[in-house]
């Protein structure tokens, strides 16, 4: 039979009608996941890019002193400000003061320079009574504003755009020149908690991989029916409020908790002897081995659910002993489940809040807990998102150095 051959005419409508038809099908499955991703955006990278944003933008003080703010911008930073600095200053005083914002004016400055709210309030109380020259009334009022370094730190507020926070977050602060220098360490208090936080994760993780990996193996080696009877108890805690895990840990960790009190019975320890396993960061280790523990044990379970028993058997056969097939057969490939399960459960530990609030005390305070102290108490929203930001970009790193040095080629989660 003679092959039918399409014209030019009809070659052209035949690939508009398939190029029509793929992008119907495109929009279609677009709209599918349209939700899904309007639900990432809002929820996920909306509130990433607000504190970013909010890190590095500080409008509050430029917009409630806007003459003070433009007048310091020209000041050396050095001396004492003129005249018109201070005319500005008192100036601005007034008007919050008609608009009821001098106490936010006051919070502000004190999240910079701690101790000047007392100083902004009072002059916000006589600022009425004041009469040119401005700068011998303030000084006369206070001599703290005689003082260069409250009008420095009026000066680091006045700039909208701003890398205070940042400069705060990693224990950085600014002299008179702008330099940035390093602050004392007896200042130092950011750093030592970003160290204490990837510590205490990178410990959790080590014991969750040492106790997640045997019942992972386990688990992998019973048969079907048996293992998935097991998974439950693996399962179990994530049917148990975080709360109560870890109120948990303080009943059998406290001073007079059942630990110490299993020891003194044995006769190990004397009743006047206890251990001390509470608010410190061993027991924040523990918490959180126990908590972490199942992240560990579902990527690993199901790496080793895949790798089929006759690998092990025919190293065996090829005259390698029990160990070194495990060793050299059977471990290597459970490392994309190593990775992942390793990787889980530390970016996890990094972000923990209420387990170090509740049992770590202050030598088990985590860098999730001062976020949220300056969000919930101090109101320092720009520094919690600058601490953020630091953490985010941290984990980042972490995970991009993880991924080049472990060489995996996919994580698998599950």
């Amino acid at each position: 039979m003679a092959e039918a051959v399409l014209s030019p005419g009809e070659s052209r409508l035949l690939k508009k009608q398939l190029a029509s038809a793929l992008r119907r099908q495109k929009l279609r499955a677009f709209l599918l996941v349209a939700p899904l991703l309007v639900f990432v955006i809002a929820t996920f990278l909306m509130p990433i890019a607000g504190m970013l944003a909010r890190s590095a933008y500080s409008p509050d003080f430029p917009q409630d002193m806007p003459r003070t703010a433009s007048v310091l911008g020209s000041w050396s930073g050095r001396d004492v400000p003129d005249e018109s600095v201070f005319a500005a200053f008192v100036l601005d005083i007034k008007d919050t003061q008609v608009r009821r914002a001098t106490g936010s004016v006051a919070n502000t400055v004190n999240m910079e320079l701690p101790g000047a709210r007392g100083l902004i309030l009072k002059i916000g109380r006589r600022v009425n009574d004041l009469r040119p020259p401005y700068r011998e009334a303030l000084v006369a009022l206070d001599s703290q504003w005689s003082k260069p370094e409250i009008w420095q730190a009026l000066r680091g507020l006045s700039k909208t755009f701003t890398g205070r926070f940042y400069i705060a977050a990693l224990d950085l602060e600014t002299d008179e020149r702008g330099e940035i220098l390093a602050q004392p360490e007896d200042r130092r208090i950011y750093l030592p908690l970003f160290l204490r936080t990837f510590l205490i994760g990178a410990v959790a993780t080590l014991c969750c991989l040492l106790l997640g990996f045997p019942v992972a193996y386990w688990l992998s080696v019973l048969p079907m029916r048996h293992a998935n009877l097991l998974m439950i108890l693996v399962l179990l805690p994530f049917w148990t409020s975080l709360l109560v895990r870890t109120t948990a840990w303080i009943v059998l960790l406290q001073h007079q908790g059942v630990i110490n009190s299993l020891l003194v019975w044995i006769g190990a320890i004397g009743d006047s002897d206890r251990l001390s396993l509470i608010f410190n960061s061993v027991d924040t280790m523990i918490a959180m081995t126990h908590i972490l523990l199942p992240f560990m044990i579902l990527p690993l379970y199901s790496v080793m659910r895949t790798i089929p028993p006759s690998y092990m058997r025919a190293a065996r056969s090829l005259g390698a002993n029990q160990f070194t097939a495990f060793t050299r057969v059977y471990l290597p490939q459970t490392k994309p489940g190593v990775a992942a399960g390793c990787l889980l459960v530390f970016i996890l530990s990094l972000g923990y809040y209420i387990t170090p609030a509740l049992v770590g005390g202050e030598s088990g305070t985590l860098i999730s807990n001062m976020i949220a102290y300056h969000i919930q108490k101090s109101l320092n929203w720009g520094l919690a998102a600058a601490l953020s930001a630091v953490l985010l970009v941290s984990v980042l790193l972490l995970y991009w150095a993880y991924t080049r040095l472990a060489k995996v080629d996919g994580l698998k989660l599950g």
